[in-house]
């Protein structure tokens, strides 16, 4: 009887459950203490390559296709990375409309951080 077990390295389209998917090279990683999905999006025609996490309650199916095929799905599926938000940005917008005299323009996220923010 053989005890090695494959290690997971595909070319994967990965359906998540609220009906989003993601192509790219898939793999399994141990973070903090959980083996997770890691999948590698590559480089498309308007994003730059990233790497993305899921837990496997998040996952619904996972397709093992071509490399061809996933980077050709990658691409289709306009996948963007997550953005860092950057509070020296907002402070900076926060401090020019003030010099200006208009009111701070704030997005429906930014309520839940403007109690405790200094502005200048």
């Amino acid at each position: 009887m053989n005890n090695t077990t494959e290690k997971f390295d595909l070319w994967c389209i990965v359906e998540l459950f609220g009906h989003s998917k993601i192509a790219g090279r898939c793999t399994e990683q141990n973070v903090a203490g959980t083996n997770m999905l890691r999948v590698d999006v590559p480089e498309t025609s308007v994003n730059p390559a990233f790497t993305r996490f899921f837990n496997h309650a998040a996952i619904y199916a996972i397709n093992p296709v071509s490399e061809d095929v996933a980077i050709f799905m990658a691409d289709k599926l306009n996948t963007k990375p997550i953005d860092s938000w950057d509070i020296r940005q907002f402070q900076e917008k926060a401090l020019q409309q003030k010099v200006i005299g208009q009111p701070v323009d704030r997005d429906d996220d930014d309520e839940d951080i403007e109690e405790g923010i200094d502005y200048i």
